[in-house]
């Protein structure tokens, strides 16, 4: 199963997957102006307070690979005029829409990261990494 197909399949299938459903459902609206409680309503599940209290938990950061995020943007959405006072924000069209018989690009979504060569003289054993029983 490569990458692709299991952040489909966490979108889909995962905590926020009501809303995911919800945004691929309006495949003709340019936007949706959405209450917090809206989005309550439609995930079954009161928002975090990280939620109502911090605006960068709406954010479109490409990295990161928060579930919630993935939600809207795997269906090919992104938030914008968050209004924490209002508990109301905007999702907008994000370009190419993906649908369910399309595929998306991950490296849009989550892009890949380089995080460089390992240390000069680092090693590590199997034993050291698994343990003794090979795990």
């Amino acid at each position: 199963m490569t990458r692709k197909h299991l952040l489909q399949e966490a979108a889909a299938h995962g905590k926020y997957a009501p809303l995911h459903r919800y945004l691929l459902a309006l495949h003709t609206a340019p936007e949706w102006r959405a209450s917090f409680g809206e989005i309550e309503a439609i995930l079954g599940f009161r928002l975090p307070d990280s939620a109502r209290l911090h605006r960068p938990w709406w954010s479109n950061r490409k990295s990161g690979g928060y579930g919630h995020a993935l939600a809207w943007q795997a269906a090919g959405w992104r938030t914008r005029a968050v209004d924490l006072e209002a508990e109301s924000l905007t999702f907008e069209r994000a370009g190419n829409v993906p649908s369910r018989r399309k595929t998306f690009s991950i490296s849009e979504i989550l892009p890949p990261h380089d995080p460089g060569p390992w240390p000069r003289g680092f090693t590590a054993s199997r034993g050291q990494i698994y343990g003794d029983d090979g795990r």
